[in-house]
Order: C-alpha cells, then structure tokens, then sequence
C-alpha cells in the first residue's frame, strides 16, 4: 500500500527510454557481466537512477532484488545506483528485497546503507512486511540494523470489529509467527499497544492492546507469556470471556499474573531494558561489559545447566 503517487515519468525518463530498457533487460537476464560493460558508458551510467517508463514502477535496482539477482545488485551498487532510490508506489528496493525473502538482496542493500525502515512516504515498511510473512532472519537483520520495531503512524487496521494500530507485533500474533513475536519484543517492541504515537492512539476511540488482540484471536498462551514476561500492563485488556479452551488457559494465566507481583529480578531486567531503548541501544546488549550470564538475562535467554 502507497500514499501519494509519485510522478511517474520524468523528462530524462522520456528521452532516454532506450537505454533504461535495454538496462532494465540486462538485469531481467542476470547479465552481471553485460550490465557492468553497460554501466562503464556514460550513456547508460546517466540513467542508472531512472524508473522503467509507462508500465514499469521502478528503477533497475528495483528490478534486480524483485527477481533475487545478487549480482547484478552488486554491480549496479558498485556503478553508485542509489540505495534509496523508490518506485511510483514510494517503495525502496530493500523493500522489495524484503518482499521477495531474498535475504543476501536484504544483507547487501542493509550493508551497503539502505535505510531499514525503508521510505516515510510508502505506508508499509520492511519490518511490518517481514512480520507479517513470517520471515524471522531477514526480520532480524532490518532490526540489528535498526529498523523501528513499533507501527508507522499512516495505516490503521480494521479486525474483529476493533480497529487498531497495525504494529508488527500484532501481524506476527494474527498470522501466528512466534518467532518473529519474540524478536520484535527482544528489540524493544512496546508490547501493550506496539505504538509510540500518541496522536495516532488518540485518533481510536477504544485503541486495543496486543494483548487484548491475542485473546481475540485466540493466540495461545506462549503469546500472552511473551507479553507478560517483557512488561505488558496486565491490567489494561478488558477480559472477554469465550468458550475457546486456548482462549480460556490464556485468561487464566493473565488473572493469576494480576495477583501476583513481578518479581524483583524480572523488574530489574525490565528497567534495565526500558533504559536501553530509550537510549536506542537495545540491539547492543551483546556488546555490554558484563558476565554472559546477566548478557542473557537481559536477553531471555536460559541459562545453561552446569554438568558436575
């Protein structure tokens, strides 16, 4: 999904179509070796950045991660193709990368600069697109680099007769891709409404948390634990109790959580966690000096048993 519509054929565009197409074709072919002869000419070095023309959404960097040619990837980076160059729909190629599960278009594009959170014009995101998919190690990466784990403020989502913030955590709960629940809470997710926009919290009369959202759909319990071990406020759902007996062992977990207090050792990791997002170094716990055993408290990780 776009916002506005870019213009769709500039002047260069329109005069130099030949070669955007017979660059376009290289790329299509995965001719690396043809494209690189092609690029050491000015002629086609001028319209590396060019959209296809009538038709075609986006540049020929576009067209080289929608099909996964590394290759020419490399080549036309190596050329100075712009990283962040985006389509009519406002879509950057590492978006497409994302899109497409190419994870060494993602790895390359991500080294090479591209920003992780993809273009503010476009209503999507890598993240929201690798959350909704399923695809946990290519989530990771845009994370490790830094990508916004919380929702954009353009789209709202319409489920269950409530409407709510289309966050990532959310995407990962309804398609139900634990993996990925877990990495977007690792890196910081707010796990009550995956949402650090006020403005956009305001403009929904009864915003639903993703807890709420879990026991909608009937989630499972691993999800309502998640949740509860990284912070979630227990007392912000509104129970609504149904029939389902997934639905009811999760309710049970939450109301037992509502009578018994954190303990001190949880609280600790939770405001050790807060401070690091606040200071957007939640994603270099590993670097901390200290022991590896408080390196994967932080990071829920078990411990290892020690064999005597």
């Amino acid at each position: 999904m776009a916002g506005s519509m870019l213009q769709l054929r500039t002047s260069e565009e329109e005069e130099s179509s030949l070669e955007i197409c017979q660059l376009r074709r290289a790329v299509l072919q995965n001719d690396d070796r043809r494209l690189d002869e092609m690029l050491c000419q000015e002629i086609y070095k001028k319209v590396i950045n060019c959209r296809g023309g009538w038709g075609i959404a986006g540049t020929p960097l576009h067209a080289a991660v929608s099909k996964g040619h590394l290759g020419c990837l490399q080549v036309l980076l190596a050329h100075g193709a712009l990283v962040d160059c985006v389509d009519v729909k406002a879509q950057t190629p590492l978006f497409a990368a994302v899109r497409g599960k190419y994870l060494d278009c993602v790895l390359t594009l991500l080294r090479a600069g591209a920003n992780p959170n993809g273009n503010s014009s476009n209503n999507g995101s890598p993240v929201l697109t690798a959350a909704r998919e399923g695809d946990a190690e290519i989530l990771r990466q845009l994370l490790i680099h830094g990508a916004e784990v919380n929702s954009r403020s353009k789209v709202l989502l319409w489920t269950s007769s409530a409407r709510v913030s289309s966050g990532p955590l959310y995407l990962a709960a309804v398609y139900g891709h634990m993996e990925c629940f877990k990495l977007l809470l690792l890196y910081g997710a707010d796990p009550d409404y995956n949402c650090t926009d006020a403005a956009l919290l305001n403009s929904v009369k009864q915003p639903k948390t993703v807890l709420e959202m879990c026991l909608r759909h009937g989630c499972g319990v691993e999800y309502v634990q998640l949740l509860i071990d990284f912070g979630a406020n227990v007392y912000l759902p509104t129970l609504i109790i149904e029939k389902s007996t997934k639905q009811n062992e999760a309710v049970e977990l939450l109301l037992r959580e509502r009578g018994t207090p954190k303990a001190l050792t949880s609280q600790c990791r939770l405001a050790v966690r807060r401070y690091l997002k606040k200071i957007d170094k939640i994603h270099c716990i590993d670097q901390l000096e200290m022991p590896t055993s408080l390196l994967n408290f932080l990071q829920f990780k078990a411990v290892p048993l020690t064999v005597l």
